[in-house]
Parts: structure tokens; C-alpha cells; sequence
């Protein structure tokens, strides 16, 4: 999200190959709802999804959810997707695990598909592994359609935060009691926004899960608790350790966008130097894609080729630079720009021209939370960041808001909600079994916790790490310190298992 309402990205790129369901994986009626209710359990469909060196499968099934967990209103149910795999899973007798996803802005196949170190460890701990969909997101739309669902504020009011947490925990305390599955312990899972899901739920629902691993989580990026600099910081940082020309003509370009957008023909020109599929109605939602590209590339600035948001190079910034850099002579600073650019957006030379506006992952729901509860100040300094300097301006931001939604935001409501004020002493004495991964290169680390809390609350940080790196497919190329990350977090989740699995021992033994 490079600007208050830029998704989230927060994932990995892997695939699995999926035979047909096992007999085991039937679905049952709840017996929670009267039996003149809809059943909460909808059919079963087996679908393909394939890692980078394995294959694995799932199968997908459909929830009944109340629209509002918190009220007793009359409201439609809607159907949450959620895919669920068995295979290795040891089952109730033996205490198997449950490995839960908390799903994040986007289809929750793209996820699955690009988390591969959940699908890995999977049969390390005899784990069935679980990904629920967000609601308002994929498929899992209230209201029957993604139209209607996201037609106004009276609409789109329950998508929040609190409700998609109730999602997940009405979700695992149903499917545990028709799997017979009360004492099997459940371990969350999640990157960037679902890295905060992640964390939020262990400590809104300690009795639901164990622990949590949080990769990503920038869980202090709201109100003032960091420098609404820190994101844009830590890109600009990215690039000038690659190049300090590759930043500077960077930081130069957005005066030169403006400068050739005022000019006679100025939009018209522009859209030709970038081969945009329409011409441009504005310089703004040129840099607004520019914003984006960098944005995202410092995410995803992986040392090796992903196929996470695009098919990219390894290290995709230093390629960037090398392009900017490397242009022919004379070059004008804004063909440079789209040399470099291209390698984000066209990377494989499959795209003959660029749509400004295009959302492959149906994301688009973030902006309503960024518009309510999700409000992460941002601002860009005029001596730090190669991006054009702005201050946070809480005003503007909640008149476009109103304008777009008809909402005024709540700056501090998820600050009530989930803490985030004095951090280190709520998590120390009302936390415990959280992991906080990151990436120092991952622009969202700065909002992130770094270091450890406590004996259980434990910060794992990796120099060169990008975003949730730790939550991709294992594969060859990676360096010794990923791997050496990922054996951490595996211990760490041992431990989780095993305390309480002694515990479990000792309570029926009495």
C-alpha cells in the first residue's frame, strides 16, 4: 500500500497441484442454526494449486456467516469461502493441528497459491491447513454480488476488521465440532494485512488459537505511534543503496511529469512516453501508478525471480536502476522513467499498452477500509525520500473520503480496538505466542514490532528480508538466512505444540 488507500500486498507466489478430495473432507451440517436455517456448511469443489517444487491439494467449501456477529439484527447471511486440505492432518485422536490462514484483501486462492511455507511444514506437524476468505473479498461478497455488495456506506458497513475476525473464529469453532475436533490446537498464519489479523486474533481470542506468526504486520502504522515518513523512507532507502542516480532522476521525474502535463498536448504526450492504453485525464493518475510501481517493488524486492503481484527479476530494484541507469544517451528523464517502470509492469514484453486503473486481485475493498478504521498516516520528506514531498493531512484525506464514500474515518478507532499505544507493555502482560517477522527492506517493517517483548512475545528480523519472504515457497535459491529464519519460526511453533499438548495431558490425567 504505498499510499493510504494502495492495498496491502502481503504474500507469496506458490502452486499446488490438487487430486480429488479425500472422503474425510465431506462436508456436514451445522447443527447450530434451526433446522429451518440454511445449513452453514455448502458443497465441496477440488481445485488445482501447485508450489514451486511440490504439489499439494484443496478443497473448497462455502461457510453461511452472519452479516453482523455483534448485533441481532435481521440481516442476510452471506457464503465465506474457505479451502481446507486433510491430507496430512493426524486428526482429533491424536491432537492434530489446525493451521489457519487469516485471509487478507484479495482472492483467497491468490493467497494459498503464494504461501507455500504453511503447505510445507503442513505434514512436519500432521497440520490440516485451512485458508478462510475476508469477507468483500474473492467470493466471499454479502448481498449475492460484488456490485451490490460494494454499492454504498449502508452497503459496505460490515466490512471491518472486528467482523472478519468473528468470521474466522464462528468459522474454526464450527468446523472443529463437526470434526469432532474440540482439543485440536490452531495456530494462525498470516502476511501484511493478514500478518495483523493474525496478530490481532491471538490476542482478542486466546482461547482460538495458540499462537500466531505474523509476518509483515504493521501494527503500529496508525495515529502517531511512528513517522507517517517511515514507508516512503525505507523505499527511496532501497533504491539509493542501488543507485544514487537511479534516485535522483527518481525524485527529479514527478516535477518533469508535471512540467510536460501542462505543457500544450502535455496529457497526450505523456500517455504516448508511457503507452497507456487510454489518454491520461490527469498528470495525477499517471504518478499515482508511478507511486505504486516503486512502492510495490520495495515490497517485493525479492533475491530471486517471483510471481507474487508481477512476474519479476531477482532483486527487481537494482534491475530498475539498471534501466533507469542505463538508458541511451539523451535520454529524457521521463523515457528513463518508463525503462525503469517497465520492469514492474512489463517485465515478460507481454503488454502492449498500460491500464492505470486495472485491480487483477480484487483489492479494491481496501480503500473503504482505508476510508474507515485502516487509517495509516502517511507523508513523504523533502530531504529523505526520492518521492514528491507531502505532509499527512488528516483534513483532505477525510474529505476524500466523504466525497468517495460518504464516511468519515475513524483515526483512532483500531487503536481502541487492538492497542497499539505502549506496545511493548500491553503485549508483555496480556500477550504471549506471537512471532513478528520482517524484512528490514519491507517498507511496512517500519510500523512493524522489531524487537522481542518477551520470552513469547518474539521478534524475528532479517536484514535483507523483504515482504513476509519467511511465508514463500521454500526453494533453492534461498539465502542461508531465510532458511535459517524459517527453522526458528518451525521451533518456536513446536514449542506452542508441545506446551500444549502437555497441558492437555496432564488436565485428563488428573
Amino acid at each position: 500500500m504505498a499510499s493510504p488507500t494502495v492495498s496491502f500486498l502481503l504474500i507469496i507466489i506458490t502452486t499446488v497441484l490438487l487430486p480429488s478430495p479425500s472422503s474425510s473432507l465431506t462436508s456436514q451440517p451445522s447443527n447450530f442454526f434451526p433446522s429451518n436455517k440454511p445449513p452453514r456448511f455448502l458443497g465441496k469443489h477440488s481445485h488445482p494449486i501447485k508450489t514451486n517444487h511440490q504439489q499439494y491439494r484443496y478443497e473448497t467449501r462455502y461457510f453461511f456467516q452472519p452479516l453482523d456477529h455483534f448485533s441481532f439484527s435481521d440481516l442476510p447471511r452471506f457464503r465465506q469461502r474457505y479451502l481446507i486440505n486433510t491430507d496430512h492432518w493426524v486428526g482429533p485422536s491424536r491432537l492434530g493441528p489446525i493451521f489457519l490462514y487469516c485471509g487478507n484483501e484479495g482472492d483467497i486462492e491468490w493467497f494459498a497459491v503464494n504461501t507455500g511455507f504453511v503447505w510445507e511444514i503442513a505434514s512436519r506437524f500432521g497440520a490440516m491447513v485451512l485458508f478462510p476468505e475476508h469477507r468483500y473479498y474473492g467470493e466471499s461478497m454479502p448481498y449475492g454480488s460484488r456490485e451490490e455488495a460494494y454499492k454504498n456506506a449502508t452497503t459496505l458497513s460490515h466490512l471491518t476488521t472486528e467482523q472478519a475476525l468473528a468470521d474466522f473464529a464462528v468459522l474454526i469453532t464450527d468446523l472443529k465440532r463437526n470434526f469432532s475436533a474440540e482439543g485440536c490446537p490452531v495456530v494462525l498464519f498470516g502476511g501484511s494485512y493478514g500478518g495483523m489479523l493474525a496478530a490481532w486474533m491471538r490476542l482478542k481470542y486466546p482461547h482460538i488459537a495458540v499462537g500466531a506468526l505474523a509476518s509483515s504486520a504493521p501494527i503500529l502504522q496508525f495515529e502517531d505511534i511512528v513517522p507517517p515518513e517511515t514507508f516512503y523512507n525505507i523505499v527511496s532507502n532501497s533504491f539509493k543503496r542501488e543507485s544514487s542516480s537511479c534516485f535522483d532522476t527518481i525524485k527529479q521525474s514527478w516535477n518533469a511529469l508535471t512540467s510536460e502535463g501542462q505543457g500544450k498536448d502535455g496529457l497526450q504526450q505523456l500517455s504516448k512516453t508511457f503507452r497507456l492504453c487510454r489518454e491520461l485525464k490527469s498528470v495525477q493518475d499517471l504518478t499515482n501508478w508511478l507511486d505504486s510501481a516503486y512502492s510495490y517493488l520495495g515490497m517485493v524486492n525479492y533475491p530471486y525471480s517471483s510471481n507474487f503481484l508481477m512476474p519479476l527479476p531477482g532483486h527487481p530494484i537494482r534491475e530498475v536502476c539498471r534501466k533507469i541507469d542505463g538508458s541511451p544517451d539523451g535520454s529524457s528523464i521521463l523515457d528513463r522513467i518508463f525503462n525503469g517502470v517497465s520492469i514492474y509492469y512489463n517485465y515478460t514484453g507481454d503488454v502492449d499498452c498500460f491500464q492505470l486503473d486495472d485491480d487483477p486481485h480484487g483489492m479494491n475493498g481496501w480503500n473503504w477500509q482505508a476510508c474507515t478504521e485502516m487509517v495509516m498516516p502517511m507523508s513523504s520528506d523533502r530531504n529523505t525520500s526520492m518521492y514528491p514531498a507531502y505532509d499527512w493531512d488528516y483534513s483532505a484525506f477525510g474529505e476524500k473520503c466523504r466525497r468517495d464514500f460518504q464516511v468519515t474515518p475513524r483515526p483512532r478507532w483500531i487503536t481502541t480496538e487492538f492497542g497499539g499505544h505502549d506496545i511493548e507493555h500491553v503485549l508483555k502482560f496480556f500477550g504471549s505466542n506471537i512471532i513478528f517477522s520482517n524484512g528490514l527492506l519491507d517498507p511496512w517493517s517500519g510500523g512493524s514490532v522489531l524487537k522481542n517483548i518477551s520470552e513469547t512475545i518474539v521478534a524475528l528480523v532479517m536484514e535483507e528480508g523483504a515482504h513476509h519472504i519467511d511465508l514463500r515457497a521454500s526453494t533453492t535459491e534461498d539465502p542461508d538466512w531465510l532458511v535459517e529464519q524459517r527453522a526458528t519460526e518451525i521451533k518456536l511453533i513446536e514449542g506452542w505444540l508441545d506446551t500444549y499438548s502437555k497441558k492437555m495431558q496432564a488436565t485428563f490425567t488428573m
